[in-house]
């Protein structure tokens, strides 16, 4: 009698044919014998075991012809076939697996154009160039390909030839020998570097370097209304492509400082302005800084220390738009320090003339108690 192929695997009588195969991608992943080399004796042997039940059982499962007679017979009624019967999907499935220990029977291209790293730099700006914009200049030092070669390294970009070794595919094949039979893989050729190609004579101008680095001045323009934090990116400004792949891209971080009195809140800018106690009973206009100008503020009389006032569009203006945030304007009363013995007897004598009513917060507190 056959083993429990479908408990080997961990699935349902039920399942099709992509759960059979998701399973035994993963446990062929999770016991191959390559993971165990630095393993115990004992531990390779049962790895090895379970490496070869895991196998059969896929190969006799995902064999609809196999798995009908097992399903009927409780036995594939065949003789066990080797790693070759595992069907059409093997090559797949081994590419996933194997691509994790270094090597992959569909390595990409090594020819393949790339696109070249981003470089990101940090500007700092003040928070006026913030709310307004600006124009910075920043040094980058970045990989440039050679304009001679185009970053070949072969004089004029064509003194090359074909790479013996693997024959201008770039990549070589090699054979591992397992308990289960020979396993193909393929790697980056290591005389051409994967290019296929040889350098016969090099280029004068970068002596066969193909890139370089190089440092070059940057002018990138801030738009008003940014924040810190926030990125602009500027395409091909980066580190150069390989294989005439394109450019990178410049990443722009911006770093605002403080400001000596506003506090930015998205769009919206917050001031605490102070004043003096008589002003806040009796009422009065202040003069209000803004980012654009003064503005004056009618502060009703018997406002309280923490009252909050709006200046409509006073705020910052937003990325890409017309219309700006707001200034929020946070009144704290000051009362005077220091004083004389004529001012005391003075805020005496009117204090005795102010009404418990004159008080809302006073008498509810004290009505609470």
């Amino acid at each position: 009698m056959a083993k429990n192929y479908y408990e080997i695997l961990g699935i349902e009588k039920s399942a099709n044919a992509d759960e059979i195969k998701s399973a035994y991608r993963k446990l062929a992943k999770k016991y191959h014998p390559d993971l165990y080399t630095t393993a115990s004796d004992a531990e390779k042997k049962s790895a090895e075991e379970k490496f070869k039940e895991i196998n059969h059982a896929y190969e006799v499962l995902s064999d609809d012809q196999k798995r009908a007679a097992y399903d009927t017979y409780g036995d594939e009624n065949g003789p066990q076939a080797g790693m070759g019967g595992f069907g059409f999907d093997m090559d797949d499935i081994f590419s996933s697996i194997f691509s994790g220990f270094g090597g992959s029977s569909r390595s990409q291209r090594a020819n393949a154009p790339r696109r070249g790293q981003d470089i990101l730099v940090r500007v700092n700006i003040t928070f006026e160039e913030a709310v307004f914009g600006t124009q910075k200049t920043v040094s980058v030092r970045r990989v440039e390909n050679c304009a001679s070669c185009g970053g070949t390294g072969a004089k004029d970009g064509k003194a090359f030839k074909v790479c013996t070794q693997c024959n201008g595919s770039g990549k070589i094949n090699m054979t591992q020998r397992t308990p289960f039979g020979q396993i193909s893989t393929q790697t980056v050729c290591p005389t051409c570097h994967g290019s296929g190609k040889i350098v016969t004579e090099k280029c004068p101008h970068c002596a066969g370097q193909g890139r370089s680095e190089k440092t070059r001045e940057v002018k990138v323009n801030i738009p008003a209304g940014i924040d810190a934090g926030q990125r602009i990116t500027y395409r091909g400004e980066g580190h150069g492509g390989i294989n005439g792949g394109e450019k990178g891209s410049l990443v722009v971080e911006v770093s605002v400082a403080p400001h000596k009195l506003y506090v930015r809140n998205g769009f919206d800018i917050h001031l605490e302005v102070p004043i003096n106690f008589v002003d806040a009973a009796m009422g009065c206009t202040i003069s209000v800084p803004t980012l654009y100008g003064k503005h004056d503020l009618k502060i009703p009389d018997g406002t309280q220390s923490g009252a909050v006032f709006k200046i409509r569009n006073a705020g910052i203006q937003k990325l890409n738009k017309s219309d700006k945030g707001d200034m929020f304007v946070k009144v704290a009363v000051e009362v005077p320090k220091s004083l004389t013995r004529e001012q005391k007897e003075l805020l005496k004598k009117l204090a005795d003339t102010f009404e418990p009513k004159q008080y809302p917060m006073k008498k509810a507190y004290t009505d609470k108690q």
